[in-house]
């Protein structure tokens, strides 16, 4: 049996494991949380080195991209150094290929409309989401800015984000990871912020634990399109009104898993990781797989 771990700098709250089958081979997938801890993740990620199939991190993106251009985090980086056997993986290969096809499917499919507005929490951390978006005709409102930085002035187009993060990544990259993205205890704080734009949104899309911490009590008739979601977060968005749920990783024992676990699966089957930014033996699995979005009825219209 192979075996994926993904070490999060979140919180152990939401640790989980299952067992799943992917091409033939069976898969033990666990999610180990450190509580925001960056050293216990480096001992961890040391500790399971040359014992598991692949590593995912969780909690953290070691790359973030604008285009074809990729950026390192400073301290991702930190994390993918503690292991010298396995390799060490952080989704967003997925979100450059399994996300970019879920969202060209939802508009095929008439989920996603042209005109239709999206309130995305970051464009570099999900480049393939917001160009396919734009290639879809989809209406952006950009939250790097917000989400990241808390400076509350949203973007409309991936030109304004690419000419924006050409400045500002280099930077961003090498702050603590901690000023960037809630991590520890502080993914289970929920702090309402930029309500206007939840409200304006058709869609909310992004990282699950940017949308928890700051959406508003109200999400009537929204579609949340995003994964890694508990059973208990979909009961929560059913609560404020979601018609729609959207994930792009397989639900397994009641959870979406995130994408860098299940980039650990493809890393494992591959025996390596992909190659960026295209990553073309991904989109071979993809079409093996079958893997398209995983929509869930919320609340009837």
């Amino acid at each position: 049996m192979k075996h994926v771990v993904s070490v999060s700098l979140g919180s152990s709250k939401r640790d989980s494991s299952a067992q799943a089958t992917f091409l033939g081979e069976e898969f033990l997938l666990e999610r180990i949380g450190t509580d925001g801890d960056m050293d216990k993740a480096v001992d961890k990620i040391s500790q399971l080195d040359g014992k598991v199939d692949a590593i995912g991190l969780g909690g953290i993106d070691l790359y973030l991209w604008l285009g074809k251009s990729r950026y390192v985090i400073r301290d991702a980086k930190k994390l993918k150094q503690a292991a010298k056997i396995t390799p060490v993986v952080d989704g967003s290969g997925l979100k450059h290929t399994l996300e970019r096809r879920v969202v060209r499917e939802l508009f095929d499919k008439g989920i996603f409309k042209p005109g239709m507005t999206f309130f995305v929490t970051s464009g570099v951390d999900r480049w393939g989401m917001v160009e396919a978006i734009s290639q879809g005709g989809g209406k952006l409102i950009i939250g790097d800015l917000m989400f990241a930085l808390n400076i509350p002035m949203p973007l409309h187009s991936i030109s304004s984000l690419k000419n924006l993060g050409s400045l500002v990544l280099p930077i961003a990259a090498n702050l603590p990871f901690t000023m960037l993205y809630p991590t520890g205890s502080k993914q289970l704080e929920h702090t309402p912020k930029f309500e206007q734009y939840f409200k304006q949104a058709d869609v909310v899309a992004g990282d699950y634990l940017y949308i928890d911490k700051y959406m508003p009590d109200n999400l009537e008739g929204k579609i949340i399109l995003t994964n890694t979601t508990t059973a208990e977060n979909v009961e929560e968005l059913k609560k404020r009104g979601v018609s729609l749920l959207v994930t792009t990783t397989p639900v397994l024992n009641g959870r979406s898993f995130g994408t860098n676990v299940l980039e650990g699966v493809f890393t494992a089957l591959l025996g390596k990781p992909g190659t960026p930014p295209d990553y073309p033996e991904y989109q071979n699995i993809i079409d093996e797989l079958k893997l398209g979005p995983t929509i869930r009825v919320l609340n009837e219209d």
